[in-house]
């Protein structure tokens, strides 16, 4: 599930480790919240002193996280001892993945764990669960997320609509373990793409989202570096034009799709009409969808009601 730096990627409706900043000041209770170094010292440790919220602040802004105070809330909020703080911070400082420290990540009005290694969904991603959600029929859709990662959009699509039949596929193992905590009512599976679907989805699945890797090659290297060295290649690089994964998950989706189903892909506005002109060739009819408040970018191919292409 990946993402090229965008201006989306600033404080505003969740935690991101794009420019090593939240994104809202929104903070779930700690109590809902593991921690890496919660235990009670060992006997004979002395424990460790508190860090006042002055000096979170400061050691986070030393390190170059733009909005060191939005983030040493949320560490303060989610740290059960004083122990687990200087930990946490420690982390952060040594440039992990706001979302890693943490161990979710808000998204949708939910908080899907995200572990270590594992892609960090971006609060852009949300525009494609709306448009997903918008387009999907009432009373039980058959959804399949491809290139899951954690699992987050699937967890929005079951909390927002009823009766879903869930099923999300990710080839990196990190990702299916965390995706499966995420999704403990769908089926989540490890594999290429449709490689591990079972096969009676063929023809039923209404909504068919994926977001696959779209940065080209060549401009990994210009990514966060919280995303470069945290997050898995496979879940950034989309090959020379940003496209190889688009073009496969394209290939493959009207075999899929119930007649009538669409498919949803986010991608940048820049590589959005040559998506589309995947999906037009594959048989299914495009549309570019746009959020101008999260800069995103969805093209939307449904398939004809008289269903699959010859």
């Amino acid at each position: 599930m990946p993402v090229s730096p965008s201006p989306s990627d600033s404080p505003s409706a969740s935690p991101s480790h794009s420019s090593r900043s939240p994104r809202d000041s929104q903070s779930p209770p700690a109590s809902s919240l593991s921690s890496p170094s919660g235990a009670a010292p060992a006997a004979g440790v002395p424990p460790v002193p508190p860090m006042s919220p002055a000096h979170v602040v400061a050691a986070l802004r030393a390190a170059g996280c733009v909005f060191a105070e939005d983030e040493a809330r949320l560490l303060l909020d989610t740290a059960r001892t004083p122990a687990a703080l200087a930990a946490m911070v420690e982390r952060r400082v040594a440039g992990l993945p706001l979302e890693h420290v943490l161990g979710w990540a808000e998204f949708c009005g939910l908080r899907p764990a995200v572990d270590p290694g594992v892609f960090v969904p971006r609060r852009r991603t949300e525009f494609l669960v709306r448009r997903a959600a918008a387009l999907a029929p009432p009373g039980g859709a058959v959804v399949v997320d491809l290139c899951c990662g954690s699992g987050a959009v699937g967890a929005a699509l079951a909390a927002g609509l009823d009766g879903v039949e869930l099923h999300a596929v990710d080839i990196e193992p990190a990702a299916v373990r965390c995706a499966r905590r995420n999704l403990p009512g769908g089926h989540v599976y490890e594999g290429d793409l449709y490689e591990p679907l079972p096969a009676e989805l063929r023809g039923r699945v209404d909504v068919l989202v994926a977001n696959a890797p779209y940065v080209p090659t060549e401009e990994v290297v210009l990514l966060p570096p919280e995303a470069r060295i945290h997050e898995p290649l496979v879940a950034l690089d989309g090959g020379a034009d940003g496209l190889d994964i688009q073009r496969r998950v394209i290939a493959g989706a009207a075999v899929w799709l119930a007649p009538g189903g669409h498919l949803l892909i986010e991608t940048s506005e820049r590589q959005a009409p040559l998506t589309a002109g995947s999906m037009a060739r594959a048989g299914l009819v495009p549309e570019i969808a746009e959020c101008e408040e999260l800069f995103a970018t969805v093209v939307v191919g449904a398939l004809p009601a008289h269903g699959r292409p010859r």
